[in-house]
This record gives C-alpha cells, structure tokens and sequence, in this order.
C-alpha cells in the first residue's frame, strides 16, 4: 500500500479546474475535428450546444451567438461535418468541449446523404407524388414571387414577363440562404395563400420561388422540411426556380412544376403575347371562312330544295275545287236545315190552343190560391202564439216589478244619481234624495243622521224639513 503524500500542495476544486483548464488549452489550443453530430439544441438566447461522435468517443461542442448566423447549414443529428474551433474545459459540469470557430460539412457526400434520406422520408408521406400537382393557369392575373429583392433574379424575371405577356407581380422579399431564410420562403408560400382573391392586395393566381444558382450549401434552405411542407400545402400552383438547371433541391420535387432558371420560370408562367395575337387573328379567319362556307352550302340547299317544290297553283289547286263544293253543299245544307226546322215549329204551334192555356192558367190559379189559405191559417196561428205568450211574460213582470210593492203603500228611496238606499246608515244629513210612491215621485232632503230603533219602542218618526220659499211642507 502507497503511503499517502503529504507534500503534495492542497488544491480547491475551482483551483484544479482551472489548472486542468489551462493545461488543456495550452497544449492543444486550436483543433481541427471530424465527427458526426449528435443531439443539436439551439438555445433561446441564439447559442448553439451539440455532441460530437465517431464510433468509441463523443466530445461536447458550443456554436457561440456572433458565430451562428455564418453556419449556412442547418444543424441536425446524423449530419458528418468538420469543426475547426480552440479546445477547452467547462468547469461547471467537469467536462471539456470545443468552441467553434467553422464548420463545414465533411464533403458532399455527406450532404448527399442527408438529402437523400430527407427526400425518401417525404416521398413516403406521398408529397413527391404526380396525383397531386397542380395544373398551372394559362394567363395568371397576378403572379407572386418569392425571392430576394435585390438580386438579379426579380429582375430576370419582371424582365421576361414584359417581354412575354406583362402581368401584376407581387414580389415577397426573403432571404435565400443561410439563418432563418427557410422559415421566411415557407412564410411567403402560407402568407400568399392566406391573402383573399378581392383584397388589397389580391391573392396570386400563380407563385414562383426563385433562387439563383450556388453551391449545395447556399440552396440547402430549398431542402429543408419546412418549405418543403409548405410548398406542398399550398393551394396556388407553384413554380420552383432554385439555381441552375443542373441544381437539384427538394423543392423542385413537391412543387407543380420545375423550371431550369428563374427566366424560364417566367416563361412557363405567361404565353408570348405576340404568339397569342397571331392564333387569335388566324382563328377568326378560319371562323371566317368557315362561316362563308357553310352560308353558300346553305344558300345552295336552299336553291336546290327550291327548285323541287312545285308551283303555288298546282298546290293549290285541289284545295280550292275542295273549298268550291265545300261552299255549294253549305248553301244547300243551310236552306235544307232550316226547313227542317220550320216544319217542326209549325208541328209544335198545332199543338198549342187558347183552350189548352186556359185551362193551365187554371190550375195554375187554383194551385196558388190553395198555397195562400194554407200561408195565411199559418201566420194567424204564429201570431195567436206570440200574442199569448206576450201576455204570459207581461203579467209575469207585473208580478214581479217593485211598482206592486209601491201600491200596497211602500216607498222607493234614490240618492241624487238615482241608485236606491236600502239602508239608514246610506243616508247622511243634508243629503238629497229622492221618494218614489204608486202615484209620483217626491224630492226631499235629510235633516239628521239615522238612528237605531229601540226595541219594543215606537218608531222614531221624522221631522219634516221647513219649506224655504217653495211651499212644500213636512213629507211624513
């Protein structure tokens, strides 16, 4: 067993790391790494942390912020790549790590390889597929492109449609390679489907994304999923103008169809208005001409069918013999019809006598005469009916009405709206009232208020109300 060596100098962990740290970085300083990348995370605050493989070791890597945006690449598990960077530590997690200074794919192979694993994924999903392609309008109103603004693409492009057939072109400016343009190109493929047809400004009817020509890494942006997915989703028919025409990109595979060069892709777009003059001129000549041919073979049946036709006279004449003895027979037939009907006349007026209409008159008379009697035993029973009833209900209200109780010496008392009092207690003094009897009526006013009788008393009796010029005296 090692004894322990107790002259060793006692070191805090920070000391060692930094010791460590400063080892490493002295005796490798920058390094050159060939690995295939591993789990990529791009972080929030735009720093870029991967793994390094090969087939026994794996070593951590950081893509700093100010150095992300020149990786024209976009990083993903699988892809082989060659990293030139300073080698150091990361005290925090006791590891060591490359800080990148480049990197580049380890050939094209690589990209290759990656390309054509991303190109057999979409083409299972059935995206690459001829079904769905659509078929591209024959003179779109308005084309949209999507491309850079200032490269001598647009200019190619608006250059050949004024040559060709000049249309509205709505250009939607994006970047074309490295950080972020995959993202602005399928962002201007869904921002032109999402404009409406009537709006400002209008949606495209045809859309062209174009792209000059480079290297596989500067048209990468046009094989990644995002515009590939994109492109696919869109409903407006699309172009795909991605670098020369020996330059191949997944989106020359979804889109509707594929042209060589942008400048072609403006030729496929419009036909060539001088071409479309000259058909259209040479079609109404032959509409023309065609149209004379077939008046003169017209006019020339016509003639022909003429000529076959009898004359008027001879087709008429049958008709009129017709109609001659159609006329005779008629005159006849009139003058026959009408003795006819005189003789039956004469038949019926022998038959008819003074005699005979006497004696209908007659029994007309005595038939209306019986009908008469009958109406008038009838009313005089109706009228005896309602007559007795009549005295029935009279001497039924008699019985009934208050002008009996009057006669046997009672009195009807009304107030002045001439509803009656039944009771003392309705009558207050000074108020107006009014006295019915079998004979007259009689006006009169209250002098006191009621007062309850005694039992076994006499009835209190009223004091009559002194007259005050009119002469009438006490009513009891």
């Amino acid at each position: 067993m090692n004894e322990p060596r107790l002259n060793l100098p006692e070191l805090t962990v920070s000391e060692l790391s930094m010791a460590l740290k400063r080892t490493i970085e002295d005796s490798y300083g920058y390094v050159r790494v060939r690995g295939e990348l591993g789990k990529v995370s791009y972080h929030g605050n735009g720093h870029v942390y991967f793994d390094l493989k090969d087939d026994r070791a794996s070593i951590a890597g950081v893509i700093w912020r100010t150095l992300a945006p020149r990786i024209k690449l976009k990083l993903e598990a699988g892809l082989e790549v060659v990293i030139t960077g300073k080698l150091t530590t990361y005290p925090g997690r006791s590891q060591y790590q490359i800080i990148v200074e480049t990197l580049e794919p380890a050939g094209l192979g690589a990209l290759m390889a990656l390309l054509e694993e991303r190109k057999q994924k979409l083409a299972v999903e059935g995206l690459f597929d001829e079904a769905r392609k659509q078929l591209l309008p024959f003179l779109p109103t308005v084309i949209g492109v999507v491309t850079s603004p200032t490269g001598a693409v647009i200019r190619d492009i608006l250059h050949r449609l004024a040559d060709r057939f000049p249309r509205h072109v709505l250009v939607w400016p994006v970047k074309v390679q490295g950080e972020g343009s995959a993202a602005e190109v399928a962002a201007a493929i869904e921002g032109f489907n999402a404009l409406t047809e009537l709006g400002t400004p209008p949606r495209p009817d045809l859309i062209i994304v174009a792209r000059g020509g480079g290297s596989l890494e500067d048209l990468w942006s046009f094989n990644e999923e995002i515009v590939v997915r994109a492109a696919a989703a869109s409903f407006i028919p699309l172009i795909s103008a991605v670098g020369h025409e020996t330059d191949v990109t997944l989106l020359d595979f979804v889109a509707d169809r594929r042209a060589p060069t942008p400048t072609a892709a403006a030729e496929m777009a419009v036909p060539v208005r001088a071409d479309l003059m000259v058909d259209i001129g040479s079609l109404a000549r032959r509409g023309l001409a065609s149209w004379r041919r077939n008046q003169d073979a017209r006019r020339s049946e016509l003639r022909s069918a003429a000529r076959a036709l009898p004359a008027a006279d001879a087709v008429l004449a049958l008709p009129r013999q017709r109609l001659d003895h159609a006329a005779t027979a008629l005159r006849r037939a009139l003058h026959a019809n009408a003795q006819i009907h005189r003789v039956g006349f004469s038949r019926i007026a022998g038959r008819l006598s003074a005699h005979l209409l006497r004696g209908t008159v007659e029994r007309r008379r005595e038939r209306l005469a019986g009908f008469a009697a009958r109406a008038e035993r009838a009313l005089r029973n109706f009228v005896t009916a309602r007559r007795a009833r009549a005295e029935r209900g009279g001497r039924l209200l008699a019985a009934y009405s208050y002008r009996g109780v009057l006669a046997r010496g009672f009195a009807l008392v009304r107030d002045a709206a001439g509803a009656p009092l039944r009771t003392a207690a309705a009558v207050s003094a000074g108020m107006a009232i009014d006295i019915e009897f079998a004979d007259g009526r009689v006006g009169a006013h209250a002098d006191g208020a009621a007062s309850a009788d005694k039992a076994g008393g006499d009835a209190a009796k009223p004091r009559g109300r002194r007259g005050s010029g009119s002469g009438q005296g006490d009513l009891f």
